[in-house]
């Protein structure tokens, strides 16, 4: 299956500290346990200083599936999903 983009949602991400990757990621009543990190890019130098950073993390679920999230300096979005198989 491939991600499918959804229209950016704001999500709620827990940080495990441990591993220096998320845990948990939650938003409109979906929650997803976050295994592994797939992905990171980082683009937070390519951005203008007034329009913000942002960081895109491509991530492997519990359930056997991913989904895309970025961080734009302030706040998590949830972009795309993938259901697991």
């Amino acid at each position: 299956m491939a991600l499918v983009q959804i229209p950016p949602v704001e999500a709620h991400v827990r940080w495990d500290r441990s591993t220096h990757r998320p845990c948990e990621v939650r938003w409109r009543g979906h929650h997803l346990r976050v295994v592994e990190l797939d992905a990171v890019r980082d683009e937070r130098a390519a951005y203008p200083e007034g329009r913000g950073p942002r960081l895109t993390l491509v991530l492997r679920t519990e359930d056997g599936g991913r989904a895309s999230i970025a961080f734009d300096g302030r706040r998590w979005f949830v972009e795309a999903v993938e259901q697991a198989a």
